[in-house]
């Protein structure tokens, strides 16, 4: 089963006075790359809250976002007394020399920085256990929301290997006359321009087996059916991230039709070949979404 790295989680829950939501957001990447947004009191167990998300997700781009409502009574907080007096003084003597109003001086005062400031809480060791609960509660709402995603895309893939694997009956179908029409065809245009008994027909007969030989794409056919096949084997597998390895598998498989599409010389091979491009670069798109 594929799972995608685009997913959405989210987790709501009160602890003691205080409702934590936790929101989880991933979007496709190369690599993992996590952006984590904490309230202070969550500042200490960030190391641990990093590890938990980056051992489930593992790859993506990632952004957490964890905020903090108080509920009840108010947030406590702490007034820097002597630091409120000093700005008084100060701002109130600069307002008399400037003949400047001070009705609403001490309003202002009390906005300044560091004059009032939050209490330094902290969450204890138990209270952390159950934030880490509704941590894990969005990790599994997003991991379903991957899951999901990626049964679409594991839908989607094997049917773009299928309509690239049912064009190879097609070509070999036509593989057999296209070498009878390129040896008439080189045939023809000798005898036009040198003369029928012109050249050694032995000779000659050798140097188009050797062509033929070079542009036959039996091999390529071949092997085009062993990655369409491994494709589809490492898609059954176990495993979380196969992401990278199928993309690897599409490289190939288009460097196979690739090459087919340079050795045919056959009209209707090449429409094949087309189709099988077309095919293989929606693969390619989606791929990219797959952890």
């Amino acid at each position: 089963m594929l799972l995608s790295m685009t997913g959405y989680g989210r987790s709501e829950q009160l602890i003691g006075d205080k409702t934590f939501l936790v929101e989880i957001k991933s979007l496709n990447g190369k690599q993992y790359d996590i952006r984590l947004n904490l309230p202070a009191l969550l500042k200490p167990f960030e190391f641990k809250i990093r590890n938990l998300i980056s051992d489930q997700l593992i790859r993506g781009s990632v952004e957490c976002t964890v905020t903090i409502k108080q509920n009840g009574a108010g947030k406590s907080v702490a007034l820097n007394a002597d630091l409120a007096k000093h700005f008084y003084i100060s701002v109130e003597r600069l307002a008399r020399e400037l003949n400047a109003s001070t009705e609403n001086l001490l309003g202002s005062v009390l906005k300044l920085p560091e004059v009032i400031s939050s209490s330094t809480e902290v969450l204890t060791d138990e209270q952390y256990g159950d934030f880490e609960r509704i941590l894990q509660d969005a990790l599994n709402a997003i991991e379903k929301h991957r899951e999901d995603e990626g049964a679409a895309l594991e839908q989607d893939l094997l049917l773009r290997i299928a309509n690239i694997e049912k064009y190879q009956p097609q070509i070999a179908g036509k593989e057999v006359n296209r070498k009878v029409r390129i040896k008439e065809h080189l045939m023809k245009i000798l005898e036009e321009h040198v003369g029928k008994e012109a050249y050694d027909a032995h000779r000659l007969e050798q140097e188009l087996v050797y062509y033929i030989e070079k542009i036959d794409i039996s091999e390529e056919q071949v092997r085009l059916k062993t990655h369409c096949a491994y494709f589809k084997e490492i898609v059954l597998e176990e495993g979380k991230s196969k992401g990278k390895k199928l993309g690897f598998v599409l490289q190939e498989i288009g460097r196979e039709i690739n090459t087919t599409g340079s050795k045919a010389y056959d009209l209707d091979i090449q429409r094949y070949v087309v189709q099988m491009k077309d095919e293989l670069e929606k693969a390619k798109e989606q791929v990219l979404n797959v952890l």
